[in-house]
């Protein structure tokens, strides 16, 4: 592609999407020498990668690993099981993500933030609260900007990072300020070798941090966090002094730090009872940073949750129809099945990424009208549900949402709540979540 490298290149970046032309901006702006790889012969990265390094030495195709090369910065979609990562860890090269660049180089705290479900939520929750209190912060990782393109702008008072399991797989140090693991739910089988290395990697987030924020419901997480100088757990329940939880009073339920209510529930802009949770999870964080209580409750107040995760889309003859496209596992459309109250009609299925679909039928017990069902695993999620409620087949979302509302009933709530990732249809969960909006506009004409 370019003119040979003078210097041989001692790290080899996998991957050209979002992450791996973040990594060659990061090395472009220190003066570091690498090599660049994609599996693709045609990867849409190329030509951005063309500017921010024209004399780099770029590979595509194929799997074979440079002599030179004593490091690779992997992309988190690239798992280790693909050849060009097997041929490393075999021989011993290390493996890195673009957080340990990060982590490296990052000179504000960090509030690192990961679980199943929630963190993008959580991230967000944090960010604007930071805001409302005052403080310069700058969020993103798994979440919006690549991690290592934030440090191209001034420094803040704070980073919050969304991280995935697979970030945190190679980071070697993450010495967060505040480490928040909001839930542990098998999730990603077909990228991790199995579901104990998953949920390590989710753990590793406490390691080196000097706070950390823990879901009570996961006594694992309370094992993994005794390392750190200090701890704040979250849950449901009625939480004990310096903790945050629910607490009901006079028929209301409230937001509680010990037996202090906060804010009642129905004040909240978001909607569900995982919401809730995520809600106590952010204050706990905002909390050990030192942000200010009112400030965060504000923002509890006027924050209505983020497009795809519980969203109200519109109310069609006396029906509800929310789009969480967002609940890309099994246990992330649970959650969203219990926050519902009603009756519902259910739109799932997708590409269940080797996912046990088995929790669906408890979290649908007593409350399902009917289900219809799309994508590559559809008749998996229809032998799970094994229910005698009507279960139905849909080619396009168009045609699901169709059938969902000629099944549903006054007061029924027709939820898109997948269980699966959406790339056997969809380019992600948003263009999903579009389609599912779309289809639901499509029903008032």
């Amino acid at each position: 592609m370019s003119s040979p490298q003078t210097t041989a290149a001692r790290d080899l970046v996998v991957g050209l999407g979002a992450t791996g032309l973040s990594i060659a901006r990061y090395m472009q702006r220190n003066d570091i020498v690498a090599t660049y790889f994609d599996s693709r012969d045609q990867p849409p990265g190329i030509e951005e990668l063309k500017e921010i390094c024209p004399d780099a030495k770029v590979m595509l195709g194929g799997s074979r690993l440079p002599r030179s090369i004593e490091r690779i910065i992997a992309s988190p979609g690239v798992s280790d099981s693909h050849p060009l990562i097997a041929k490393a860890l075999k021989k011993k090269i290390e493996v890195v993500s673009d957080i340990e660049l990060f982590a490296e180089a990052a000179n504000a705290p960090v509030i690192a933030v990961t679980g199943s479900n929630g963190k993008s939520t959580v991230t967000t929750l944090l960010y604007h609260m930071c805001r409302s209190d005052g403080r310069e912060v700058l969020a993103g990782g798994n979440l919006g900007e690549p991690a290592l393109d934030l440090l191209i702008q001034e420094q803040p008072d704070v980073y919050v990072l969304e991280l995935s399991s697979f970030q945190l797989h190679r980071t070697q140090n993450l010495p967060a300020e505040v480490a928040v693991l909001l839930n542990v739910a098998a999730d990603h089988l077909d990228w991790h070798a199995d579901e104990n290395e998953y949920r390590q990697a989710k753990y590793r987030v406490f390691r080196e941090a000097r706070a950390a924020v823990i879901n009570r419901a996961d006594e694992a997480a309370a094992k993994f966090a005794e390392r750190c100088d200090r701890v704040v757990s979250f849950g449901l329940d009625a939480p004990e002094d310096g903790h945050y939880g629910l607490r009901v009073d006079a028929d209301q339920t409230y937001l509680a730090r010990g037996e202090t209510l906060l804010l009642s529930t129905r004040e909240l802009a978001m909607y569900g009872l995982h919401n809730q949770l995520n809600a106590l999870a952010a204050l706990a964080a905002g909390d050990l940073l030192g942000l200010d209580m009112a400030a965060m409750l504000q923002v509890l107040i006027e924050f209505p949750g983020l497009p795809h995760r519980m969203q109200f889309v519109a109310r069609i003859g006396a029906v509800d129809y929310i789009n969480d496209s967002k609940a890309t596992n099994v246990a992330a459309a649970v959650a969203s099945i219990e926050s519902i109250d009603t009756m519902l009609v259910l739109v799932a299925g997708g590409d269940g990424k080797g996912g046990d679909f088995s929790d669906l039928a408890g979290a649908v017990e007593n409350k399902l009208r009917a289900a219809v069902l799309i994508g590559t695993d559809a008749e998996k999620i229809a032998h799970a549900l094994d229910t005698v409620m009507p279960v139905s087949f849909a080619d396009t979302m168009g045609a699901a949402v169709s059938m969902a509302a000629k099944f549903a009933e006054s007061d029924d709530t027709v939820l898109l709540a997948p269980a699966c990732a959406s790339l056997d249809q969809y380019s992600n969960y948003m263009e999903r979540g579009d389609a599912f909006c779309q289809a639901v506009g499509a029903l008032k004409r």
